[in-house]
């Protein structure tokens, strides 16, 4: 047992050495993030010829509410944390905790002035102030984490727990983190994201209006029938079947994928509640639950128990399978007028503001999926 846990140690030293720092891939996908949630829906720019920083000396907004308040504080403050980790990380010790204030703080200003150029936005002092006070919070919790030795002991764990020479293990790591927000944007079948076909004709035709190559578009059927419930059941396996491989591929033993596949299961059914009850109402949170999207469920579960021996190659290339067939299953269901109505409450609601977000990342996400595991294999190749 010593010599065991000796050998996991020095095996954790050399990942620590070996793997750099997630911060900065985490730091840049979120200002990404932050950048659509501020100026979405990104229409009907206008200039009224107005000083950007008018804002600034307009004083405090006489309407606001605890919503924005958290919102924007709980907004910034991840923006921070990653920011002075990146730094802490860097080496950069003295710089950290004030680098991370300042770039968050310039972020949130800019911005403020770009939503002066958008109708459907109003910059606020006070929405500059709550991102500040979030930003020093992440960033404070990030110093203090840093310093206190936590942030060591998950890169202990994360030693311990996932396969060092596993390439696209930040990558993996991020994705997998994603997937329970993507799940908060209300799906017409449960788990089910990359549902794209409809929007992206409706794009084409937008682009390709009064031009011959319109008639060149196949003609999909956005409006098709519901899918039937064995497909349906399908679905909702591969669906949890998805984010349990990519953690697979990166996971060391298999009783850590055990436990990794009871955090998965139980992210599906709480933020699918979530969802459906910010949707639906509080008392509608369950119901998406019906017996098929049950057996699904199970199915999913029975799926997961049996590739737990699997290694990492084959979990990619499994995944490879189970994403490409949802997609394409799930590609064929057409978009259902409830769940229209549904999202215009989100659009016209407070849920605008990370709507967007939920929405595209529940779009994109299978396909960020692929393309990692496409360059993980690609990368195995090129190695040989």
């Amino acid at each position: 047992m010593a010599i065991q846990q000796e050998q996991d140690s020095v095996g954790v030293e050399q990942a620590l050495v070996d793997e750099p720092t997630s911060a900065w891939s985490l730091a840049s996908i979120y200002i990404v993030l932050i950048v659509y949630a501020s100026l979405y829906p990104f229409q009907n720019w206008r200039n009224q010829e107005l000083n950007p920083l008018e804002f600034l000396w307009a004083g405090w907004p006489h309407y606001w509410s605890g919503f924005d308040v958290v919102f924007n504080i709980v907004g910034y403050a991840p923006l921070g944390f990653f920011l002075t980790l990146g730094f802490l990380r860097s080496g950069n010790n003295k710089a950290a905790l004030m680098s991370g204030l300042i770039l968050s703080s310039m972020l949130s200003l800019a911005m403020e002035c770009l939503q002066s150029y958008l109708p459907a936005r109003v910059p606020s002092l006070a929405d500059l102030v709550f991102n500040a006070v979030g930003a020093t919070m992440g960033s404070l919790s990030s110093y203090v984490l840093e310093r206190m030795g936590f942030l060591d002991r998950w890169s202990l764990f994360r030693g311990r727990w996932f396969i060092a020479s596993s390439r696209g293990v930040s990558a993996s790591l991020v994705l997998i983190a994603l997937w329970p927000f993507c799940l908060l944007f209300p799906s017409a079948v449960p788990l089910g994201l990359g549902q794209i076909h409809a929007r992206l004709q409706g794009v084409l035709h937008e682009l390709l209006a009064n031009t011959p190559f319109l008639n060149w578009l196949p003609n999909f059927d956005v409006q098709a029938q519901p899918l039937a419930p064995g497909v349906e059941l399908v679905c909702v396996a591969l669906g949890l079947l998805g984010p349990f491989l990519l953690g697979a591929a990166v996971i060391k033993r298999r009783w850590q994928r055990m436990v990794f596949l009871g955090i998965v299961v139980s992210c599906a059914f709480l933020v699918t509640g979530l969802s459906a009850a910010l949707s639906f109402g509080p008392s509608h949170a369950w119901s998406w639950m019906s017996a098929w999207v049950g057996a699904g469920l199970v199915l999913g579960i029975l799926l997961c128990l049996l590739t737990l021996k699997l290694d990492a190659n084959s979990c990619d290339i499994f995944l490879v399978i189970v994403i490409t067939l949802q997609l394409f299953l799930i590609n064929q269901k057409g978009v259902d007028a409830y769940l229209e109505q549904n999202l215009q409450t989100w659009e016209q609601g407070r849920f605008i503001r990370f709507h967007g977000l939920a929405q595209w990342l529940g779009w994109i996400w299978p396909f960020a999926v692929l393309a990692l595991i496409f360059y993980k294999l690609l990368r195995g190749l090129r190695s040989k």
